[in-house]
């Protein structure tokens, strides 16, 4: 019997979670909800599923055992508490949430309910992360000493102005670095590990009638000595693929949105040199520098994928709830340190302050 999906929010990111449930087998898109009743006829007519009107009703369907949650960042929470109390499995698109309080009340309410959660960073399941990942795992950059990330995207002032939430902390989140870096910021996390301390300097300089940053710049120490720098920007044109780079005292790695551009190491292996070259060309699209729609649907396929295998395993998805709160915790210290000039320490805890900040601005 296929697994069920079910959708809340119907905009462009629902495309691509309705491509990459068709690309799997034994799974389907059974129902979605959007708080705008066009929005969810016209997708449910496009993919053949059942439209639904009310979220409960939809959650009430015995046909959806999984859903997904698309809406903007900041009205996460309310769907996935909702579907978690109704027994469902939840995948939340990045953000977690953009606040700590809000992403803590949604990994709670899935513990509680014993159902899976997962969110959504589909760059995780690319192959060239995956090598990459694996090369820190097995100690071949020798004692890592800087990790980096530079997001030079761009984006028109006619993509904030399409949409009332857009460039707002109440449902944004935040700017380039909340919503566009936060892929890169996530990559950079879970091959360097955690951060202890940040500075930066944010910045709203090329757009008009947003809230939040359009350029940052933030320094990081992390826990294991390294220092690190994270460049994010909706303001750079043309737009350029995200970049991150990998040092350490024993090698270099440098990825460029799919792409391995560097793969040096002091004690280099025999199939070091096939795998750059190989791995130097698998970028097939514009990886969202100037369109977001842009992109893939290849790694939200994988991850989708995961998550069948944890639920029919009873195991953990390999970016579980905690897994997707950490890229917005140190997203959180970045705007914090940007804000006071000071340098931020982590952990930050479920900091009530930023919430406060979130709803004063949106």
């Amino acid at each position: 019997m296929a697994t069920g999906f079910g959708i809340v929010g119907c905009g462009m990111i629902a495309n691509f979670h309705c491509k990459a449930v068709a690309d799997l087998r034994n799974a389907k898109v059974a129902a979605c909800f959007d708080m705008v009743p066009a929005a969810a006829d016209r997708l449910a007519a496009q993919v053949g599923c059942r439209a639904y009107h009310d979220l409960d009703a939809m959650l009430a369907d015995p046909a959806v055992d999984v859903v997904t949650i698309c809406t903007p960042s900041g009205a996460h929470m309310e769907p996935a508490l909702a579907a978690a109390r109704a027994g469902k499995h939840v995948i939340v698109e990045k953000p977690l949430e953009v606040t700590l309080k809000r992403c803590d009340a949604i990994i709670s309410a899935c513990e509680k309910a014993g159902v899976k959660l997962a969110t959504i960073f589909p760059s995780r399941f690319h192959e060239s992360a995956q090598l990459l990942k694996r090369a820190v795992d097995q100690g071949r950059f020798g004692r890592l000493t800087i990790g980096d990330a530079y997001v030079k995207w761009f984006r028109t002032q006619q993509y904030y102005d399409s949409g009332a939430w857009r460039g707002t902390w109440a449902l944004d989140g935040g700017g380039a670095l909340m919503n566009q870096a936060i892929h890169s910021v996530d990559l950079l996390l879970w091959l360097m590990g955690p951060v202890t301390e940040v500075t930066a300097h944010t910045a709203t300089l090329a757009h008009e009638r947003i809230e939040v940053e359009d350029v940052v710049m933030a320094t990081l120490r992390f826990a294991n000595g390294a220092l690190g720098v994270i460049e994010a920007t909706t303001a750079a044109y043309p737009g350029a693929l995200k970049r991150i780079e990998i040092h350490g005292s024993e090698g270099s790695a440098v990825l460029e949105e799919e792409d391995i551009k560097t793969w040096a190491f002091a004690k280099p292996t025999a199939r070091d040199k096939a795998l750059l070259e190989r791995m130097a060309g698998k970028t097939q699209t514009g990886g969202g520098a100037a369109d977001p729609a842009a992109i893939g649907h290849h790694g939200h396929t994988a991850m989708f994928k995961d998550v069948l295998k944890a639920i029919s395993s009873d195991s953990t998805p390999l970016i579980d709830g905690p897994e997707g709160r950490r890229s917005v915790e140190v997203i959180l210290a970045i705007y914090k340190a940007g804000e006071s000039g000071r340098t931020v320490t982590l952990p930050l805890g479920s900091d009530p302050a930023l919430k406060a900040k979130a709803k004063k601005k949106g």
